[in-house]
């Protein structure tokens, strides 16, 4: 049986405790946001996208692409900064796709962990050609 004491909790039930959001979070949707800019082709330098690949052949190697490759962020309690590197396609303006990007990334990070989003570095570490999927397709055809 409850006992009512007349002690009365003042402030609205969301505003009781405290939430925390891991840095991986905030990771995953502006990885997310990231790639669904179209001229994006991928995050990650060339390297990082290689050792990944590897890494969703092994068995029991997690869920496939990481969501947070060639992202890296700062949380605090009420700000992020997040710093991208991105590949993009050939033929798009460059500048007008990080442009995007940082707009997509701020507005869902914002939106989803409800941090101010105080900057947003994008480096951009290579250009997807066209024809580097054919080459590479020669490529394996040749050494059969």
């Amino acid at each position: 049986m409850t006992e009512n004491t007349g002690v009365k909790v003042s402030g609205a039930p969301g505003s009781r405790g405290r939430t925390t959001i891991a840095d991986v979070v905030v990771e995953k949707i502006a990885g997310i946001a990231a790639r669904d800019v179209l001229g994006v082709h991928a995050l990650g330098s060339g390297l990082a996208r290689s050792m990944g690949s590897m890494r969703e052949r092994m068995p029991g190697a997690g869920s496939g692409k990481s969501a947070t490759r060639g992202v890296s962020v700062e949380v605090g309690e009420q700000q992020a900064a997040i710093d991208l590197e991105i590949v993009a396609d050939y033929g798009v303006s460059i500048t007008d796709v990080a442009g995007e990007v940082r707009e997509n990334v701020i507005s869902a990070v914002e939106r989803m962990a409800g941090r101010e989003v105080v900057e947003v570095n994008i480096t951009v570490s290579d250009v997807k050609l066209p024809d580097d999927q054919e080459d590479e397709g020669e490529e394996r055809q040749r050494i059969q």
